[in-house]
């Protein structure tokens, strides 16, 4: 009895922040765009790429800030990402093979039908590099759209989105750990996973200050920095290494979740979006994206990849009773929060600037995401609002469940 009541406080907490970020999201993205395209344009590509040192001497990185944020703040994102995965799979709504089972195939079928209609769209060269830009979910955009939509919506349609996107999350950083990494460095990998050594001895140590960690977690991701892979992946794996259960009487992931949660959603995510969302859409770039290959198999990827990937999925999997859906929360909501998923932004671009380095294909991408991510909003509330009224309507109705004449009644 006591775990729903927490579980259900924690998913309000948990809504309620990711809707307040996806507020500020969406302004850092607007302000972003208008400030690209704007008299002062040339201000923005200036400010991004104004160069940042950062160490003493010959351990110093040098990167412009578009770089400190995407490579070195991010990192921060994935590590809360890695996080709530762990809570998730340890003593969150994923522990459960069979609740974890469907989120886990819808999520997957999302993740496949997107990449495998790109290719088709976009065929072979440079451009394929880009398959792993439809693949992932933004959870704060998303559950944004959910929150405006308010009680209309069980609450079970929010648990099904993040567990869902939860996943997608796991997948999407496979993706850009083995596909979007550079020529790997050995050494650089041996003093990361040394790192990560460190970290597991001083957890069986008791070493219980999260002070005492930093050092360690700053050391891996320098080296993760060096290795090829990309450094965020560090962020993801230190969190993951997290303790989900109590150590010492001290809840040491909800502690650092809490903490750092509100930072990411409310700085680091939508500084993101400021230093990445500034598309310059003047001398025939919409247009150019309107006959891409590029732009056309991101909308295609997010709209009907998501849509066809996740409802199919589900509905094969309900249909060979492989999972259930969380409780109030009827197969057909399921099509509406398919179309949501369809919503990509923050990964979505971060993997852009992974997959392409030509400027040409880089806003073609970043072009066909916003285009998607709008229409994935408004296809997604339409059709919650649309299977809901339905729902209002039937229990209205005489002889419906809770109507006049329902058999509930009849027995009160």
């Amino acid at each position: 009895m006591g775990a729903r009541p927490r579980w259900g406080r924690r998913l309000r907490r948990l809504v309620h922040d990711e809707a307040a970020g996806g507020v500020v999201l969406l302004v850092a993205a607007v302000a972003a765009l208008v400030w690209a395209n704007s008299p002062a344009a040339a201000g923005y590509e200036a400010l991004w790429h104004l160069r940042l040192t950062v160490g003493p001497g010959p351990v110093s990185v040098t990167e412009d800030l578009r770089h400190w944020v995407n490579d070195g703040l991010m990192a921060l994102f994935f590590f809360v990402v890695g996080l709530e995965v762990k809570r998730e799979l340890v003593v969150g709504e994923l522990r459960d093979r069979r609740a974890a089972a469907l989120p886990a195939l819808a999520a997957l079928g999302g993740v496949v039908l997107p990449a495998v209609l790109f290719l088709a769209v976009v065929g072979g060269g440079p451009e394929a590099r880009g398959w792993g830009v439809p693949l992932a979910t933004d959870i704060a955009f998303a559950v944004g759209v959910l929150a405006l939509l308010g009680s209309r919506v069980p609450a079970g349609v929010k648990l099904f989105l993040l567990s869902v996107a939860i996943v997608d999350d796991i997948i999407a950083v496979g993706v850009i750990a083995v596909a979007y990494t550079d020529a790997l460095e050995p050494g650089w990998l041996l003093a990361a996973a040394g790192g990560l050594i460190a970290v597991a001895v001083m957890r069986r140590s008791g070493v219980g200050p999260v002070a005492a960690y930093v050092p360690v977690g700053v050391f891996v991701w320098y080296a993760t920095l060096h290795s090829g892979l990309h450094a965020t992946i560090a962020g993801v794996v230190l969190g993951l290494m997290t303790p989900a259960r109590p150590v010492g009487g001290r809840a040491v992931l909800d502690d650092l979740q809490r903490r750092l949660h509100p930072i990411t959603a409310f700085a680091v995510v939508p500084l993101f979006a400021l230093a990445n969302a500034g598309v310059d859409l003047r001398g025939g770039a919409v247009g150019e994206a309107v006959g891409s290959p590029v732009a056309w198999g991101v909308v295609l990827g997010l709209l009907v990849g998501k849509v066809v990937g996740i409802g199919g999925a589900t509905w094969l999997a309900l249909r060979l009773r492989v999972g259930v859906l969380p409780a109030g929360v009827p197969p057909r909501l399921v099509w509406g929060v398919a179309a949501l998923a369809g919503i990509g932004f923050t990964v979505s671009l971060f993997i852009t600037d992974l997959a392409y380095t030509d400027p040409a294909l880089v806003t073609q991408a970043k072009v066909g995401i916003f285009t998607a991510s709008a229409v994935a909003a408004a296809l997604g509330s339409a059709l919650l609002l649309a299977s809901t009224r339905r729902d209002r309507r039937a229990r209205a109705a005489p002889g419906g469940p809770g109507g006049p004449g329902d058999g509930a009644d009849r027995r009160a």
